[in-house]
């Protein structure tokens, strides 16, 4: 195999027990850096995943590693969802649904803050993909609202993205969780304000 041909062969697909593994290492990640912050120790992820350290560190061979690939997973499934609740769901409907778990999913990357600056400090960059990741999703919502009439055509992705984006950051706490939504049914009651004209 010649240099050029090792740069461009993709890495081979994980087996189904690997793939497995890592899911419950990001998990186990996810709720740790969240409620213990960024020195929890790696062995104690390890063991929550129910994996050995060896495992955990043939997947991520740096806590930065870890925390980058635990925080684009929570990414990658919100953003995933928006297929998912279009295909069961109205598109406002779906809106509705998407944007409780993205408040829910920006609650815990407020619990990962330290560790997300830890790996920042140390040369990562969590967040290269989130922006266009998160303006595709509320895009793909958005659209198929506009589509079926029941959501305005003026909005773009941004502003959606914006919006909720404060809607977190002023009820952030647990116990405001209750207001998050009321505010969510404001900003879906403007979604669809002058829908279908």
């Amino acid at each position: 195999m010649t240099k050029e041909d090792a740069l461009t062969t993709q890495p081979s697909p994980l087996r189904a027990d690997a793939r497995r593994n890592r899911e419950r290492i990001l998990e186990a990640a996810v709720r740790a850096f969240s409620d213990r912050g960024a020195d929890v120790p790696i062995d104690a992820i390890a063991k929550a995943a129910g994996v050995g350290s060896a495992t955990l560190y043939r997947h991520f061979p740096t806590r930065e590693a870890l925390i980058e690939a635990a925080y684009r997973n929570e990414l990658a499934r919100v953003c995933d969802s928006a297929a998912e609740l279009l295909a069961d769901n109205p598109p406002d409907e779906a809106m509705r649904l998407w944007m409780d778990r993205f408040i829910d999913y920006l609650a815990t990357k407020q619990g990962m803050a330290d560790a997300l600056r830890a790996a920042v400090a140390s040369g990562a960059d969590p967040f290269a993909e989130s922006l266009d990741k998160l303006s595709t999703a509320i895009g793909t919502l958005l659209h198929a609202g506009t589509e079926a009439g029941l959501l305005r055509s003026d909005v773009e992705p941004i502003d959606v993205g914006l919006g909720l984006s404060g809607i977190a950051l002023v009820t952030s706490s647990p116990a405001q969780r209750g207001r998050a939504g009321r505010l969510l049914d404001l900003l879906l009651d403007g979604l669809r304000c002058g829908a279908g004209r």
